[in-house]
């Protein structure tokens, strides 16, 4: 055991939270910095090696104090490499950012998606607790994933493993996903899906709660929705259940195939609680062969903001076992 220092990176298309992460997995400091996506996002990595020579000057430590960098970013991406295909939400194209930031920083960088990064932060420190086989479901804006099995990232023949908001729940007449396809369960299950069959159901409900959270702020949210049904609101109840109903189909499926230990469920949406779980493991058992379902446990995640940076800093620690001959952070 060293004392030295993992650094996790996780980039989002508004900010980049980064953090030096110990041995243990504990965060020694955190901080955030604006993306900056213009110019195709070219200046993000010389961003993130200021960020971390400043903040090293501000702790009082050098550059022999961090041991690797991890980093999680959304988008296709070639693990091995480092090589961003596309993320379009922060103007990659062909980015090959691996590269660019070994020689910003001097020292060994591993790159994956950033579902794939929570769900590895949340195996090691958070609701996972250290189980080798999860699976991992985000809720926000979208819906990510990640599939842990014995303890390694699923990912596929070309990285596209684990892209759980893109399985098909609604097979014809579903509404257009973001990726092309029509009827994802991301466009059910989303924050912005949950607030869709709100806002279109209210033409016939004008009698729910929503109504009226809908003329006053000029739109309804996933909050309000599970808020609403838990104060009884019978229409917010049937989204609930409508939402619970796909995912827990979509979930079992997965467990059925993967057989894990410890479903996590994560991102913006799962701050509802019991509102969410209670629903969705009913729909999950019904769907799951009983033995799986025997074997899984179903959590809510635990990390919040932090499953990003602390995931990433566990993806430096198990891939770059030395740092690169030149440190020039």
């Amino acid at each position: 055991m060293t004392n030295k220092w993992y650094v996790g990176v996780d980039v989002g298309g508004t900010t980049i939270k980064m953090a030096f992460v110990t041995e243990n997995g504990e965060i020694a400091a955190k901080w955030e910095i604006p993306t900056n996506t213009e110019e195709q996002g070219i200046q993000i990595p010389k961003d993130i090696a200021a960020a971390i020579r400043l903040n090293l000057d501000q702790l009082g430590e050098s550059e022999q104090k961090l041991s690797a960098i991890g980093l999680g970013a959304p988008g296709f991406i070639e693990m091995e490499t480092g090589f961003i295909y596309k993320a379009v939400n922060i103007g990659w194209t062909d980015f090959p950012l691996k590269e660019i930031l070994e020689k910003e920083t001097g020292l060994r960088v591993t790159v994956d998606n950033d579902a794939n990064v929570a769900a590895l932060g949340e195996m090691w420190k958070g609701a996972g607790d250290g189980a080798s086989d999860l699976l991992c479901v985000t809720l926000g804006t979208g819906v990510g994933g990640g599939i842990i099995s014995n303890g390694k990232i699923v990912h596929g023949v070309n990285g596209m493993a684990g892209e759980i908001g893109h399985i098909t729940a609604i097979a014809d007449g579903g509404v257009s996903c973001n990726c092309g396809k029509t009827g994802c369960i991301e466009t059910i299950a989303s924050a912005t899906g949950i607030a869709r069959l709100a806002e279109t159901g209210l033409v016939q409900h004008p009698e729910s709660k929503l109504q009226s959270i809908l003329v006053s702020d000029g739109e309804v949210t996933a909050k309000d929705v599970f808020e609403a049904a838990e104060a009884g609101d019978s229409f917010a109840a049937e989204i609930v259940e409508k939402v619970s109903f796909h995912l827990g189909l979509v979930v079992a499926n997965l467990a059925n195939s993967i057989n894990p230990k410890k479903i996590v469920i994560g991102g913006g949406v799962s701050k509802a609680g019991d509102g969410l779980l209670t629903p969705l493991t009913t729909q999950f058992n019904r769907f799951a062969l009983p033995r799986v379902a025997e074997g899984a446990e179903i959590e809510i995640a635990t990390l919040g903001n932090d499953a990003g940076v602390i995931g990433a800093a566990w993806l430096a620690k198990i891939s770059s076992p030395s740092p690169l001959n030149k440190h020039t952070v």
